[in-house]
Parts: structure tokens; sequence; C-alpha cells
């Protein structure tokens, strides 16, 4: 079993690659690591010799001062050379570049030196070495005005912001969530290679990725249909969207009951994509569900008795507590990497429609059990 150390674990991409190796428990062991590591030598030089394998995300993408920027992210590269030769540790060492190597500013030489420094320890010390020279990534829980535009976008769209485009460039984009499945494979295949293009899996306009974002928050945030999702980027998009949502207020969502002689009808689920829906009852104090999912969209909609829906990010402490009723009937739609439950809190059954946007397959069913 690999030992696996990631520095910056806790920013965007590293949380992603944190609790995908989570998934991956049979197969690595996770070295936590603490960015106040940096700030004692003695503390990082026993990290890393513990680490089998040594993912280097930490890095400053952005910063007022170029100079602070470049200073940082070269001191962050010669720390962890300096602990590696102090320990004669002899990791596989993966290095997180970008792009921005072949453009003319500080973020990119800041890179491409650090680069460099790691090829040279590797060398010189006979380790395994992976330069990582990665496209625009997005994905949810990325920092907006920080991470990507597509980050900032969302976060407008759904908080009453106007975004504005100020390069209609074209992007070369990974998602997140492909990311590190290419992570896993290099680290599997212990590639050894100074400058390892990751591939980017798509390619859209900075407007043209506007436009699909408006049409979500138009059908979906306002609306709360589903959009039509054309392929697999505009799901990993429309994931990407969700996550921006203030879930405290926006659920849950009431339905409308139309009501006459005969009953009363409610319309739970508009949507644009297939998908399966299913319908459950569920007995007095019964507690459905506590596990997660990293792509599958899902609505719960109540419309008999009374329901408690929990919901906690992975790798939080934080929970959401909604309480639903068949006299009022609504739902709430799970984000990814929440993990998720309903009980029934009535002294009658629960009545709940369930919709997701795949079939269960039970060779892929990404269905993770993890208690709210």
């Amino acid at each position: 079993m690999l030992k696996v150390g990631i520095t910056g674990q806790t920013g965007f991409v590293g949380t992603h690659l944190f609790n995908y190796f989570r998934l991956k428990n049979e197969e690595f062991e996770l070295v936590p690591f603490e960015d106040e590591f940096f700030r004692n030598n003695d503390i990082l030089r026993k990290w890393v010799s513990q680490c089998d394998v040594i993912v280097h995300l930490a890095a400053m993408n952005r910063h007022n001062d170029n100079q602070v920027l470049y200073d940082t992210n070269l001191k962050l590269v010669k720390q962890l050379v300096e602990a590696l030769e102090a320990t004669q540790s002899h990791p596989h060492v993966l290095f997180s570049s970008s792009t921005q190597e072949e453009r003319d500013n500080i973020y990119g030489k800041s890179k491409k030196e650090g680069r460099q420094l790691f090829c040279n320890w590797a060398k010189k010390s006979g380790a395994t070495f992976t330069g990582l020279i990665i496209p625009n990534v997005f994905g949810p829980f990325g920092n907006p005005y920080y991470n990507s535009v597509i980050a900032t976008f969302s976060h407008q769209l759904t908080h009453g912001e106007l975004p504005i485009i100020e390069v209609d460039g074209q992007l070369k984009l990974i998602y997140v969530g492909e990311l590190v499945e290419e992570i896993h494979k290099i680290i599997t295949s212990g590639l050894n290679q100074e400058e390892c293009r990751i591939s980017n899996t798509s390619e859209q306009k900075v407007s043209e990725i506007l436009a699909i974002l408006e049409r979500f928050k138009v059908d979906y945030f306002n609306q709360g249909i589903f959009p039509e999702l054309k392929n697999r980027f505009e799901v990993n998009l429309f994931n990407t969207f969700r996550c921006y949502i203030d879930i405290k207020n926006n659920y849950p969502v009431k339905l409308k009951m139309n009501t006459d002689d005969r009953g009363s009808f409610v319309e739970t689920i508009k949507m644009g994509l297939g998908g399966q829906v299913s319908f459950s009852t569920t007995k007095p104090g019964i507690t459905r569900g506590n596990h997660f999912h990293t792509r599958k969209i899902e609505r719960f909609a109540v419309i008999k008795g009374e329901a408690r829906i929990q919901l906690r990010k992975i790798g939080t402490n934080e929970k959401f507590a909604f309480y639903l009723s068949g006299k009022e009937p609504a739902y709430v739609d799970m984000p990814i990497w929440y993990t998720h439950n309903i009980t029934n809190i009535g002294q009658e059954e629960l009545y709940t429609i369930f919709w997701i946007n795949e079939f269960l397959n039970p060779a892929d069913p990404d269905t993770f059990f993890e208690e709210v």
C-alpha cells in the first residue's frame, strides 16, 4: 500500500484528490498534510520521510505583488527539496505545473523554475519525478475570483451579480474529477517524466461557457427545471454550477399543489434530460441514505408525511437539516460530494419521490456510504 502525501491538501484540487484517494483506501494510505508544516523544518522533514508519493499542489495562484507570488512558489519547492535531501528520502514526486509556463507571466515562470528544481533533485537522487503540465481546471468548490472563470461566473449567477467577460479567449479545460483520475493513473504507473502534459478534455470560448451557465440559471436556479445536458462536459459544468447555490437559503423548494374535488396534483420534477424516477415509502423513525455521489444529480421530493433531510459536505463537519411535509410538498436536490439522508420524523408512512440522472449500474454505482 502506497503512502501518499498531498501539499495544498485543503485547496481546490487538493481537496478533490484527497477525497478521491479516501475512496481508494485499499490502494493508498494518506499521510495528512497541513500548511503549517512549511513553517517548521523538523515537521516537514518528518512528513516527507513517511511518504512513498508526494503530490506537490501547494502554490499561490494570484497576488497583487508579483514578486511575492514568485518568491512564495519557489520557496515552497526549495523547502521540500531541502527536506527530501536532509532525510535522504526518495518518494515519487509529482509537481503540479500549468500551461501558464508557455506564457510570459510571473506565475508561469515560478512554475517552470519550480519544476526544474525538482528535476535537478530527482536526477541527483535517482528518484522518480513527474512534472505535470495541466490545462485550466474547473469543478465544484473552486474559489470564485481565484481558481477559474467558471467558479467566478457560477458564483455571480447564483448570488445576484452580473458576469462580465474581460477576454473572450478559447479555454482548454479539464474537469477536476478527470484530473485526479489522471494523477491516479500516473502514480500507479510510476511514470518518470520531466514534462508530462495532461490533455484537456474540452475546449470552449469564455462566451460559450457563460451562455451555458446562464441557461442553467434560467432553467434550474430560477425555475427548478433540470436543463438538457448534451454531453459529459455539460454534466460536469452543471454539477459545478450547482455547488455555488447557497444550500441553507435555497432549500427546501416548495411545490405548487393543485387541489379540487378529486384530490390534489403536484408537479415534482421537470427535466430536459432522462434518468430514473423512483418512489418509496418509509416507516416512522427509519432513515434512508447516508451516502454520497461524485457525479450523479439527484432530487428528493416529499409528497406525504413528515421528513428531515440532512446533508454534510465530505471532509467537513457542518450539517444542514431541512424539514419537509406532504402538507406542503417540497424538494431538496443533492449536491455531489455531500453525504445525505432522509428520515421519517412523523407518525405515518413517509412517501418520497426520488429522481436521479442515471440508471443504476451495479458495476459503477457512484454511491459511497458515509454517515451524515
